[in-house]
């Protein structure tokens, strides 16, 4: 057997082990042990860390897919710079310590198309699930499709439950679709079973003064606001869009240098 093989055979013999260390890891780990010549417990106990952090993210992949998240920009890649205005603290305080979701406190993103709202609410998502909690994420007009579809009452308040029963509801995109009121109806069911009690993240275009003009003819729309605003903490985000800027600069490369 060659020393080239040898760290793959070790690696099957710990996998039956029940250790899932990628190959890829499992040799990056040998070099560092070669290279600062560790003590076989240094490798032990570096071996089970590795394990354990593989472990860990496989699991927050594994609950971020289930929970829709989808896989947004990383967020030490967000322009904090870009928008006008932006309260980078209060989004930083949410972050961090996730007390708002103990708190039961709603959280809205509120500015126009492409700046990023979704970016950050995803990232709370992920940290809600980093720190142990159930999320779900959706946008407002596919959750509401999900629930119309339901063929009884029954039916409906069975899944209901999946917008209700997790830690952190996200609902994406308030304000691009109309809601006709059994749709807002749905939604007033939503926001008060978790009222005070599981938080809701918001992203919308639109002031609360403009969410008439979405949901319709909906007498429940004033105990709506009323319920989600009660505790919430707003995140008013003035920028440019991203998707525009970035049109712009390939433009502008385009132009030949003069």
């Amino acid at each position: 057997m060659t020393s080239d093989s040898t760290p793959i055979h070790l690696l099957a013999s710990l996998a039956t082990l029940g250790l899932r260390l990628s190959e890829d890891a499992f040799k990056t780990l040998l070099a560092e042990a070669s290279k600062a010549k560790w003590t076989p417990v240094q490798l032990l106990q570096r071996l089970v860390e590795v394990e354990q952090q593989e472990r860990e993210d496989r699991n927050l992949a594994h609950r971020a897919k289930t929970a829709c998240l989808g896989s947004p920009k990383a967020l030490d890649q967000f322009d904090w710079l870009h928008p006008r205005k932006l309260d980078k603290a209060l989004y930083e305080a949410l972050y961090s310590s996730g007390e708002f979701i103990e708190k039961g406190h709603n959280v809205l993103f509120r500015g126009r198309p492409g700046i990023g709202k979704t970016t950050l609410a995803q990232h709370l998502g992920l940290r809600a699930l980093q720190l142990g909690y159930t999320v779900k994420f959706a946008t407002l007009p596919a959750a509401l499709a999900d629930l119309l579809r339901q063929e009884s009452l029954p039916a409906t308040e069975r899944r209901l439950q999946r917008y209700t029963k997790p830690d952190l509801l996200i609902l994406d995109e308030l304000g691009y679709v109309p809601v006709h009121a059994a749709a807002a109806d749905l939604l007033f069911h939503i926001i008060s079973r978790r009222h005070e009690k599981r938080p809701t993240i918001i992203t919308t275009n639109l002031a609360y003064k403009q969410w008439p003009t979405v949901f319709r003819e909906a007498s429940c729309l004033g105990a709506l606001i009323d319920r989600f605003a009660q505790h919430c903490h707003t995140l008013d985000i003035d920028a440019d869009s991203w998707r525009n800027k970035r049109q712009v600069m390939e433009e502008e490369a385009d132009i030949p240098l003069t």
